[in-house]
């Protein structure tokens, strides 16, 4: 890693202020003074600042309910983002979302800012599992039936192939569980609308093997446990 983008993610400097950090001699590595920005760097290097030891923060993890009329972006002109709701913490701005969900849908929503970890989660070739709470505009006709073409795989307008296998489950006319291991755009809502019914509510209950807490309100967060991260 870059000399200046590791003091960065260390403290609250900017990159711009930590060259000139760097340009005033108050930087050294391996106990000499560096002088180049660039200088590549990594979690075993003898970086000084201000007389001062610094070494790289440990990754973090986010468990968020996910409240109504937010955005899963980091930034958005018109409309708060989920990142939002973690604006107290430090470095805020370093944080990604790992796995969107629509403006109007609600529930879980994993934030963090490793890199390796996100990928690994939304990458297509993971065909991690999400589990939805889904309330529906109409009795679901012939419930059996759509199950079966849901575990068959569903063809969707502009699609080049069909959605992967998923599971169904009904807790009332108008309330059903589905499980899917992809994330297509707006994908539940489309697999419903090409049943010829329409999604009024979307809720996430979990990805893979976390499940949101029964215990938190939209806008809560705490950070994940070990072996949440590690279920991944």
């Amino acid at each position: 890693m870059r000399l200046d983008k590791y003091l960065a993610n260390a403290t609250d400097y900017s990159r711009a202020e930590i060259k000139k950090q760097i340009k005033a001699g108050e930087v050294t590595v391996g106990g000499s003074i560096a002088s180049n920005p660039a200088q590549a760097v990594d979690e075993n290097s003898d970086v000084i600042l201000h007389g001062a030891s610094v070494s790289q923060p440990r990754p973090r993890y986010f468990m968020l309910y996910k409240p109504a009329g937010y955005v899963s972006v980091t930034k958005d002109s018109e409309h708060p983002t989920a990142i939002d709701l973690l604006v107290d913490e430090p470095r805020s701005e370093q944080l990604q979302i790992a796995g969107r969900l629509d403006l109007d849908a609600t529930g879980l929503l994993l934030i963090t800012d490793d890199g390796q970890w996100n990928h690994a989660l939304t990458s297509p070739k993971s065909q991690c599992n999400k589990t939805y709470r889904v309330q529906l505009a109409e009795p679901l006709a012939d419930a059996e039936k759509v199950a079966r073409k849901f575990a068959d795989g569903v063809w969707l307008n502009n699609e080049k192939r069909r959605t992967q296998p998923a599971q169904l489950k009904m807790h009332s006319a108008t309330e059903a569980e589905l499980t899917i291991s992809e994330g297509k755009y707006h994908q539940v809502k489309r697999m419903f609308a090409a049943m010829g019914n329409r999604v009024t509510a979307l809720h996430r209950e979990r990805i893979g093997a976390i499940v949101l807490d029964t215990d938190m309100e939209p806008g809560d967060y705490r950070p994940l446990t070990e072996e949440e991260i590690n279920n991944v």
